[in-house]
């Protein structure tokens, strides 16, 4: 494993730095990004400011083909990127779904036609994008899905319903997966497509959420028309496409937001706690964690340096961080006292980073993949365990029993 960067790798990264340095403030102590979760309207508009920037600067779309507005670079390159704006003062993104998610998804499946309509105003900020996969009955087993695409001439009618669809209320666009032939096995009948968000027909509804925000949806869509050229990959290949798209997914939230160690061995030091026995063993515990998060991270680094590509590291990473993120938003609260239960920025320590965090952190271990999915791929893809039995495997979707009379 290589811990230090190719001369190229730190001339790129002092590239970065110089930038950053220029146009954002560097962190201090436990400062973040933005705790609150919140996105409002004028959120959004310093995203929007801060991503048209990063595009100006080559710093947006770093992966992308330099035609579509991209730098032409490489995923190490993207990394690089990444951990150094982690050390400034930046607006919180909101277009991951279109730059990490849509736009990589259509450079594998879709036509050059819509690359050249979607790629660059995705990549400055111009559009924001949502991703419209999970349903009620359909959220681990994506391939249950039940959202129908009938095909009309040149178009699609799309009936159904969606949930959890982050940014569903203030998107552009969105990428859609819907089922097409419900008469083969669930896995061969979909079809995927990008959609209008203000099309009619598309009604997104917040969902409020326990620590305040409301910045995912149900969104329901009742006779939605769209063309057929809006499809990305074949009739009945939507499987292949989404499974695309949750590649991308898993690699883009392989790392949860803190707080992490550094933040509760400070909250512990700000409350001088650290020299409780109890309290010391728990830090250890986790500062062990965090450096074998880091040892991991640096494995996928050194695999893409060296231009293979990385193992399982992004599954195990994402399962021990989101974890390890519940159970330290859960100790800094008792370290608190009654002080924990305060959710008031003003009147408690770190603006009540670890309040907000403890109700925010069970969602990280569902979204981007359960804790559930994300063993059953490690036993399976990684240890070689056999695989969970599949009753339904071959059987036409509708003639799968779903408890309905």
């Amino acid at each position: 494993m290589d811990f230090d960067d190719l001369p190229e790798e730190a001339a790129f990264r002092a590239e970065v730095r110089d930038f950053l340095d220029a146009n954002a403030e560097r962190r201090t102590g436990a400062e973040r990004i933005d705790r609150s979760h919140t996105l409002d309207a004028a959120a959004i508009a310093r995203a929007k400011v801060w991503q048209a920037k990063k595009a100006d600067a080559g710093f947006a779309a770093i992966t992308w083909p330099v035609r579509y507005g991209g730098r032409g670079g490489s995923m190490v390159q993207q990394i690089i990127y990444s951990q150094e704006e982690e050390r400034y003062v930046t607006p919180r993104s909101v277009f991951n779904q279109g730059i990490g998610l849509a736009i990589p998804t259509m450079m594998a499946y879709g036509a050059e036609a819509m690359l050249e309509r979607y790629a660059r105003p995705a990549m400055r900020g111009e559009e924001v994008w949502c991703q419209l996969f999970s349903e009620p009955a359909a959220g681990s087993d994506l391939a249950g899905l039940r959202t129908q695409a009938v095909r009309h001439g040149d178009e699609w009618i799309v009936n159904g319903q969606k949930i959890w669809t982050s940014n569903a209320h203030f998107s552009d666009f969105g990428v859609l997966v819907t089922r097409s032939d419900p008469t083969v096995p669930k896995h061969a009948g979909l079809t995927y497509f990008i959609v209008d968000m203000k099309s009619p027909g598309i009604e997104a509804r917040p969902i409020k959420q326990i620590y305040g925000t409301s910045n995912f949806n149900e969104v329901f869509l009742t006779d939605v028309r769209i063309p057929d050229a809006n499809r990305i990959g074949e009739v009945g290949a939507g499987w292949k496409v989404a499974t695309t798209t949750l590649m991308n997914e898993r690699f883009t939230v392989a790392e949860t937001e803190g707080p992490d160690f550094d933040d509760i061995f400070a909250l512990a030091g700000e409350l001088d706690a650290r020299g409780d026995p109890a309290v010391r063993q728990r830090l250890a515990d986790w500062y062990v964690r965090s450096r074998g998060l880091k040892l991991i991270r640096l494995r996928s680094f050194t695999a893409l340096s060296q231009g293979r590509q990385p193992g399982p590291e992004s599954s195990i990473g994402k399962l021990v961080s989101a974890t390890r993120l519940q159970e330290v938003s859960a100790f800094g609260m008792e370290l608190m006292g009654m002080g924990g239960t305060m959710m008031d920025p003003a009147l408690v320590p770190m603006d009540a980073w670890f309040q907000g965090a403890f109700l925010y952190s069970p969602s990280k271990r569902i979204s981007g993949g359960t804790d559930e999915i994300l063993r059953n791929i490690i036993a399976e893809r990684v240890l070689g365990l056999p695989g969970d039995v599949r009753a339904d495997k071959n059987l036409p979707f509708n003639r799968i029993p779903t408890g309905r009379r």
